[in-house]
């Protein structure tokens, strides 16, 4: 007798899943990066100090891809995404201690845990790739990012709520409520993903595709792969500089804002606002890259996203700390270009490779983009605290340039196998 693996109704069922935890994770995230900045700068008294708390969220999201590659391969997507918001809950409490021990270091150190949230959030658009047909990936990967949508926009906003609420019910330090909120959404979460994302997307298109005794690859297996495959490659600068140019922009809007603001709890609210909108930038148009990705490839998408991030520069690096209103159009469109390239240039990856290379391959694209966001997190303090906000947006621009030659240039490779129902003998 034999059983027919109905892919079809499996990709419903982790469309949906994914979609839930993806609502939770924009949740914390947004949150994360709402206060991120501003409780740095107030700890160390410094915007010098204030992009490390943006950066090693990001950072956290690069470097927990090393062991996270590792539990993919061998437990599936189930349990690297499980991984990574568990480390966010710990997170939380790191940071929370830190606070109570007014001790920056530590609270640096906390928020390099925290960014184990984005990692699962930015992994669960190739989860969302695993089981989708090649016509169709750009489409179902893009949902999955547009989720996020939903909980991103409100997560900046909910900062202050949180705040609000913690400080009348308990009293205490400042930033605690939002951490409390952080950890209990990512606890949710990772329970989610434990329970529901059941059969695993990956091991099943390993299945289909007949995989199952594939060697297990690490992170150093992605890196040669890079090396060999121009689309791969070619994904990976892409979604590299995209990710710098945003996170080199959005770590210093806060301060900015803040600077031109004598009310500190009223920028807050103005900072979550903006932030708000630039996170739905981010994500909300999602789907419409998904959809010109699979009907034009992802050339002309990564073109578009590039012009759409120098324009955002412009518009932002040109705005008094006043003017709300162009900042939050700048920020709006540094999300949108942000968005066009993150959505190509994985559709180009995981479309490149076979089930059993796209942890190692979409793992090491993972760890350059966070790399190289942390490296302008860094970066971005010292140059707004010395040159200016200005100044930071241009050469924001000028990075964004950098990925034009190899977009150009070739992007195809090795023909990579897409997973179909196949029988199974019983």
């Amino acid at each position: 007798m034999t059983t027919l693996i109905d892919t079809t109704a499996l990709q419903r069922r982790v469309l949906r899943t994914l979609f839930c935890t993806q609502i939770l994770g924009g949740l914390a995230v947004g949150i994360g990066i709402a206060v991120g900045a501003l409780l740095i700068s107030d700890m160390t008294g410094s915007n010098t100090y204030a992009g490390l708390g943006q950066s090693l969220f990001v950072g956290g999201s690069a470097l927990v891809v090393i062991p996270a590659v590792r539990i993919t391969e061998r437990y599936g997507r189930r349990g690297g995404l499980a991984f990574g918001y568990a480390c966010a809950v710990l997170g939380t409490l790191v940071v929370i201690a830190a606070i109570h021990l007014d001790n920056p270091a530590v609270a640096v150190a906390g928020y390099f845990l925290l960014g184990s949230a984005s990692f699962a959030g930015l992994q669960s658009r190739y989860a969302a790739a695993d089981l989708a047909p090649a016509a169709k990936r750009g489409s179902h990967l893009s949902l999955i990012v547009w989720a996020t949508t939903l909980g991103s926009v409100t997560g900046p906003s909910l900062a202050g709520v949180a705040e609000r609420l913690w400080q009348g019910w308990f009293g205490g330090p400042a930033y605690i409520g939002s951490m409390v909120a952080i950890g209990a959404i990512c606890l949710v979460t990772t329970a989610i993903i434990g329970l529901l994302l059941r059969p695993d997307p990956l091991l099943t298109a390993r299945e289909v595709s007949g995989e199952t005794d594939a060697p297990k690859r690490s992170i150093a297996d992605g890196f040669r792969m890079a090396r060999v495959n121009p689309a791969v490659r070619t994904g990976v600068v892409a979604a590299a500089l995209g990710h710098f140019v945003m996170v080199g922009v959005m770590a210093m809007t806060a301060l900015h804002i803040r600077h031109g603001m004598a009310d500190p709890e009223e920028a807050l609210t103005v900072v979550g606002v903006i932030l708000g909108l630039h996170i739905g930038g981010m994500y909300a148009l999602a789907p419409v890259f998904g959809r010109l990705v699979d009907r034009y490839e992802a050339r002309p998408v990564l073109i578009g996203g590039t012009a759409i991030l120098v324009t955002a520069c412009a518009v932002s690096g040109s705005s008094p700390a006043d003017d709300h209103v162009r900042l939050s159009i700048g920020l709006v469109l540094l999300g949108l270009g942000w968005s066009a390239m993150t959505v190509a240039s994985a559709a180009l990856v995981t479309g490149a490779v076979s089930p059993a290379q796209r942890p190692s391959t979409q793992g090491f694209s993972d760890l350059v983009m966070g790399l190289a966001a942390m490296g302008a997190g860094i970066a971005s303090g010292p140059i707004v605290e010395y040159a200016g906000y200005g100044v930071l947006c241009l050469s924001c621009a000028v990075v964004a340039l950098l990925v034009f030659p190899f977009i150009m240039g070739r992007l195809t490779g090795p023909a990579a196998p897409t997973p179909v129902p196949v029988e199974e003998a019983v």
